[in-house]
């Protein structure tokens, strides 16, 4: 598996309250995650950064087995969302500095030929396969409600002041609705995750167009989508994370 992972403040925020991770076990799954933090005196930052931590420590141990299978994989990715979820709340709960913060997350474990995705909140996944990019996950705000329910066209979804408005976040409350789904995975495709920084300023047809290239790397993809991001205002921080299995001929090492 070949990965990019990058993230910049932006330029309307004094702190970046995201924070991302990527990591390959030694049975061939791929881990990744993007969280978005929220909440006052960087009380987001902490919320990040203590899902990822969370995420990240259980799922190192647990989806380590050689013979992870489907069912199993989606377990582990909701548990782990879970487990983070509690981590936040918990000190959220007791310390007054970090009342209500929350934070997003967006995650995939990729194995073999599935890639399982758990999310909450509005960071979101992507798959780029054969020339057609599909948002797989559903945003949990306000505004999504109000367009699936006819209420709001896309248009003015899309442009909405108050799009940024989550029903669903991990911290805010003791228990949280983790949604799961697997995708097909072949060689070929990419994964792409990341934070409302990049969906709320760059269009699906500029993230495509970005991801198809043949002449960039993964890195350079991701430079290339944040760059974008800031030239349409980059109002908020931008989180970018690309997964690529090894294109067929090559021997690149990973």
């Amino acid at each position: 598996m070949i990965t990019a992972n990058r993230t910049d403040i932006g330029l309307g925020r004094h702190v970046n309250e995201d924070q991302s991770w990527i990591g390959q076990l030694d049975n061939g799954v791929t881990l990744a995650i993007v969280a978005d933090g929220m909440g006052g005196h960087q009380a987001g930052d902490v919320a990040s950064r203590m899902a990822v931590d969370a995420f990240r420590s259980m799922l190192e141990q647990s989806a380590a087995k050689a013979d992870l299978s489907l069912q199993e994989g989606k377990m582990l990715i909701r548990q782990a969302i879970s487990q983070a979820n509690e981590a936040v709340y918990e000190l959220a709960s007791r310390n007054e500095l970090y009342h209500n913060m929350g934070t997003t997350i967006v995650a995939a474990l990729v194995k073999q030929d599935n890639a399982i995705i758990g999310h909450v909140g509005d960071s979101r996944a992507y798959k780029i396969a054969e020339g057609v990019i599909t948002q797989l996950t559903d945003d949990h705000t306000l505004v999504n409600e109000l367009f699936k329910s006819g209420q709001l066209s896309a248009e003015e979804a899309a442009h909405h002041p108050r799009r940024n408005v989550i029903t669903r976040a991990v911290g805010t409350d003791a228990h949280v609705d983790v949604d799961v789904l697997s995708v097909d995975w072949s060689p070929r495709d990419v994964l792409l995750l990341c934070s409302d920084g990049l969906s709320n300023m760059v269009t699906e047809q500029q993230m495509l167009e970005t991801v198809a290239s043949e002449t960039l790397e993964p890195e350079a993809k991701a430079d290339h989508l944040i760059q974008l991001a800031l030239d349409a205002g980059g109002d908020d921080n931008i989180t970018v994370v690309l997964l690529q299995e090894e294109a067929a001929g090559t021997d690149r090492e990973v």
